[in-house]
């Protein structure tokens, strides 16, 4: 998603706190993984405000955007925490006995995800029987589908061709494909290099707000042995995201350097996501065992993906989203 390519992986599970052999976490530790995108950056926040230490929490950070990796980390709990959109989540092999609960929204697509198409394709109907090159299991495919509902289509009616999303501006300048699904900031450099008349953005996320949702998981077995490490977790995040919208450019020039980038280039890809504070993650996920938002928004994308073939099982919203830890997180406890 966006800027989720392998520009950080290293071998094996690109993780400082894993590639030091360091032993398995304590009980005051979560060593967390996440794709190389700023949507991220809360946790960042959180440990370089004190945040956390304050919860007497260590956590270990570490870019990996391969889930060929960050699945079987998880497996053995040499990771106890991973953060994708909800899509990857339910993305093959997972099955409701792989570990990983859903406990937190942290951020949420606003235009980072979409399909930039040619001059001849005014809608989603105009796909039918075009080539269409995407990347399987990125966002973006599911933008495409909604579209293609629209018009009694699947991508069974197009020529689905598998691409690397980081080959997007090369693939799109070919004449015979008009439309390419990617994200930031290869969705904007696509459509500006392209010299294709009428070359536009057909569907971005702006257009389905919420679906592109990313969410913060909790190894199972750990999360039942102790949840309150995970409340510590939460409580470190939401209080970074009142800080980023309470001292906006302060909280840039910590976050921007994490991810090699200049505060400028941060702001600029702002533009394309929202940070989701306690309010609107409670919303999203109920409380007390009720079902919120996310679990409709989860059901939608279990849909899609079994559609799509990005996933093989489908997957129960009320087993794969926890909202124990999230409900009246803050009580009795500082924001």
């Amino acid at each position: 998603m966006k800027l989720r390519t392998n520009l950080m992986l290293a071998a094996a599970l690109g993780l400082a706190i894993l590639g030091r052999g360091h032993p398995a976490a304590a009980d005051d530790t979560i060593n967390c993984t996440y794709p190389f995108w700023p949507g991220f950056a809360p946790v960042h926040l959180a440990d370089q405000l004190g945040y956390f230490r304050e919860e007497g929490l260590t956590v270990n950070e570490a870019f990996d955007d391969d889930r060929g990796n960050v699945l079987p980390a998880l497996e053995r709990g040499d990771i106890q925490c991973d953060m994708r959109t909800v899509g990857e989540h339910q993305g093959r092999p997972r099955t409701p006995e792989t570990q990983g609960t859903i406990i937190g929204t942290i951020d949420v697509s606003l235009g980072g995800d979409g399909v930039v198409a040619d001059g001849t394709i005014k809608n989603a109907g105009d796909l039918k029987g075009k080539i269409f090159a995407v990347e399987p299991n990125v966002p973006a495919r599911l933008l495409a589908q909604m579209e293609l509902k629209k018009y009694g289509l699947t991508l069974k009616d197009l020529q689905v061709k598998d691409i690397a999303s980081a080959d997007a501006i090369a693939i799109f300048a070919d004449p015979s494909v008009p439309a390419v699904a990617t994200y930031e900031p290869t969705l904007s450099q696509a459509l500006k290099a392209s010299n294709k008349p009428g070359a536009h953005i057909l569907v971005s996320s702006n257009d389905y707000p919420g679906l592109i949702t990313d969410v913060i998981v909790a190894r199972t077995d750990d999360l039942k042995k102790n949840p309150e490490e995970y409340k510590k977790f939460l409580r470190g995040i939401y209080r970074a995201i009142d800080y980023f919208n309470a001292h906006h450019d302060d909280a840039v020039k910590i976050m921007a350097p994490h991810f090699k980038l200049s505060p400028e280039e941060y702001e600029d890809l702002l533009k394309n996501l929202k940070y989701t504070p306690y309010e609107q993650a409670a919303d999203f996920l109920g409380q007390n065992g009720q079902r919120g938002k996310l679990h409709d928004l989860f059901d939608t994308v279990m849909e899609l993906n079994l559609e799509n073939g990005a996933a093989e099982v489908k997957l129960d919203s009320n087993q794969q989203i926890d909202n124990s830890i999230i409900t009246d997180l803050f009580k009795d406890h500082t924001r």
